[in-house]
């Protein structure tokens, strides 16, 4: 039996990032105070405090800093896509997210490989930013 997987909360901090997301852009906050790029979305930055926030297209280019292969799903959701990849991805611009590495080489991933954002459709139309390895 397929069942759909869960999709994140959009708030409206995080608003912009999932629509530019739907339009195969991957977007970061960036501090208007103290410049600093950063992800997750939030209404503060983290280094200066500031609620002062612009958004900027990033590269969608960084590399793999930290990963780990799961074999067991964590709900009946994910039974079908497992084993796959959860990765921290320290992208080009500084910030370091979360995502998954996909792709038909997803599970041959090292630390430091080269990555790539990529989209991946989910229930509703919800398209999520992941990354696929690419030669480096």
């Amino acid at each position: 039996m397929h069942r759909e997987l869960p999709i994140p909360t959009v708030d409206a901090d995080s608003a912009p990032y999932w629509q530019a997301a739907r339009d195969g852009k991957l977007l970061l906050q960036s501090c208007v105070g103290c410049g600093a790029p950063r992800f997750y979305p939030r209404h503060l930055c983290p280094r200066c405090w500031s609620p002062e926030t612009r958004w900027i297209e990033a590269s969608g280019r960084g590399r793999v800093h930290s990963f780990t292969i799961i074999h067991r799903p964590p709900s009946p959701e994910f039974a079908e896509r497992v084993p796959y990849v959860v990765a921290l991805i320290d992208l080009e611009e500084g910030p370091r997210m979360m995502a998954n590495v996909v792709g038909a080489d997803a599970l041959s991933v090292e630390i430091d490989d080269p990555v790539a954002v990529t989209f991946e459709t989910r229930g509703d139309g919800f398209v999520l930013p992941q990354f696929s390895r690419v030669a480096g």
